[in-house]
């Protein structure tokens, strides 16, 4: 239902429409950018925070998208601002974008506090870039709503559909072994990403914006568009109506998201066999917006929610076939009573009456429950005395035989080690052996990156080994797979028991009972730890320096203490 539209009661009336010194310089100003009276007396203004820039290739198209969204936001009476903030760009940024993700969440909050914004667009869809965006916006809780990048057109190659991350994994272990050419491995290169767009599997971007809108926080449909579709920029517009209509009825980030419908975020996540990486995303956005939310949340959600989407790397398909078979709104409709049908969304429509005629034109892209690729979601929790705190697989990805695993310990103290040694032929390694990988946590990365599916030793891989247990307090590309135990919490750089793991220690993996156990006597364990010293991070100066004082552990999202829970610090004076 519409409120009364009272150009008093926006908040940037207090910047535009109060007649005093402070107005008249805010209005001047504005005039001298070209805009007039007309243009913003009255009005919503909504700011488009856009994280373009030309190192992103996932967001090419946004400056084209933010025409788009200007333009719904004129149709419905407003007034765009374009507003630009960090870009975070998973190909090219280092050591990786996690250590950057609070940054950004950090501005957005900043951005729409301190500036005259009645509401804003959110523009993103490169990994972290998504989560960072809701949680800033969760934290200054203005109207708020989310406009995805929509995933790239399928990758081409020699007659092959080639994927994104997938692909490139499994190409690189056949060029290691001279199974393809180089020329060949150029020729993948140049047809694996063919058009603008975030990843067209089912790696981090598409799990955390299919997340965002099943969380309500973006109009129905809007994550399954491919990027260069005309619907896409059709979204655009309509999200920008869409933000004008929630400032005048007061529709904001925290009163969405609430236990249900962060509990059905996670429930489509598992549906869809998402990312390993949303586990952390989405426990520190349930963090901002107050909501208690654990890792036994996830694993007794992942024992009843069944598998639904059939798309890489755990299945066959792209998200340009997900799109035709009937997108994300197809696969919620089939998870019924899973969900919590009957919560608001961003539209101010139930999410029941969001899925209403949903329908799916492909069975297999999107199965049913009878014919679900797994009965239980493709995620797990694991706990032992290797992760008293918790770790991740991703059993959809993993080769089943591998899920109940005993093994010896070869250890790598930090990626330049595994990258001097995984390949040298006189490395102690069999097929048994456990590959461990430290010092890649969220402080001894830092920032987590994804190191996680660690390469099979090339003379393994010479020998028709395809995979192998592997354990790190790392992360690893949603677009990865193979039989890859992440986020071991707490981290080897903070003294968990990975810190004190030697090679030759026997390892259990049993993901049925949920168990990751190190096989050493405790009493050795003790001795081990007395020995042990905390590494010197590198990072002596700097944000990195702050950041890593600051920031939570894998278990707890990996946000910033200060950054937790509702509330923010108080609107700016006008002074």
């Amino acid at each position: 239902m519409t409120t009364h539209r009272d150009p008093t009661r926006l908040r940037s009336h207090r910047w535009f429409g109060v007649n005093d010194l402070r107005s008249f310089g805010h209005r001047s100003r504005a005039k001298q950018m070209g805009f007039d009276r007309q243009d913003f007396a009255g009005k919503p203004v909504i700011g488009i925070i856009n994280t373009w820039s030309d190192i992103n290739p996932c967001h090419t198209h946004f400056k084209q998208r933010v025409e788009d969204a200007k333009r719904g936001v004129y149709q419905a009476g407003g007034f765009p601002l374009e507003i630009p903030a960090m870009s975070l760009s998973e190909p090219f940024q280092k050591p990786t974008t996690m250590l950057y993700r609070n940054l950004l969440a950090l501005e957005v909050e900043e951005l729409m506090r301190s500036y005259p914004l009645d509401g804003v667009v959110l523009m993103g869809g490169c990994d972290k870039t998504t989560p960072a965006l809701v949680m800033g916006a969760l934290s200054a809780d203005l109207p708020a709503i989310f406009l995805p990048a929509g995933p790239m057109l399928r990758g081409r190659w020699a007659g092959q559909v080639l994927g994104s991350g997938s692909d490139t994994w499994k190409y690189w272990a056949k060029l290691r072994t001279g199974e393809i050419t180089q020329e060949q491995w150029e020729g993948i290169e140049d047809g694996i990403a063919r058009s603008p767009g975030h990843c067209m599997t089912m790696g981090t971007a598409s799990t955390m914006t299919s997340a965002v809108e099943a969380m309500g926080l973006s109009l129905p449909g809007a994550a399954s568009i491919p990027a260069a579709f005309s619907a896409h920029a059709q979204m655009g517009a309509a999200t920008g109506r869409e933000i004008v209509e929630m400032v005048w009825e007061g529709r904001t980030p925290g009163s969405l998201v609430t236990r249900e419908s962060v509990a059905d975020a996670v429930t489509v996540v598992l549906a869809l066999a998402g990312s390993t990486n949303s586990v952390i995303h989405l426990l520190a956005i349930a963090g901002r917006a107050g909501v208690e939310l654990t890792l036994a949340d996830f694993d007794e959600l992942s024992r009843r929610v069944p598998v639904l989407a059939n798309l890489r790397p755990s299945g066959t398909y792209l998200m340009e076939d997900f799109y035709d078979a009937g997108g994300l709104r197809g696969l919620m409709a089939r998870l019924g009573d899973l969900l919590h049908l009957d919560r608001p969304t961003v539209n101010g429509r139930t999410l029941g009456e969001n899925l209403a005629g949903a329908q799916v034109y492909d069975d297999d892209v999107i199965r049913t429950p009878e014919t679900a690729l797994s009965t239980e979601g493709g995620l797990a929790i694991l706990r032992g005395s290797l992760a008293p705190d918790g770790a991740v697989i991703k059993t959809t990805a993993a080769t089943p035989s591998l899920l109940r695993h005993t093994g010896p310990a070869v250890v790598f103290d930090d990626y330049d080690d595994l990258a001097a040694r995984i390949d040298d032929p006189d490395l102690d390694v069999t097929a048994d052996s456990v590959l461990v990988l430290r010092g890649s946590g969220p402080v001894g990365g830092p920032g987590m990156p994804e190191w996680g599916m660690l390469p099979i030793p090339r003379k393994l891989l010479a020998q028709g080994v395809e995979d192998m247990v592997r354990i790190s307090d790392a992360r690893m590309s949603g677009t990865s797979y193979g039989t890859c135990v992440l986020h071991v919490a707490p981290e080897s750089a903070v003294g968990g028991p990975l810190a004190l793991v030697r090679t030759g220690d026997l390892i259990e993996l049993d993901v049925a009972r949920r168990r990751l156990e190190l096989l050493v006597d405790p009493a050795e364990l003790e001795r081990r730890r007395a020995d042990w010293r905390p590494p010197v991070s590198p990072y002596q100066r700097g944000y990195a320096r702050a950041a890593l004082s600051r920031m939570g552990q894998a278990d707890t999202g990996c946000d910033f203490d200060f950054l937790e829970g509702r509330g923010g610090n108080p609107e700016p004076a006008i002074h």
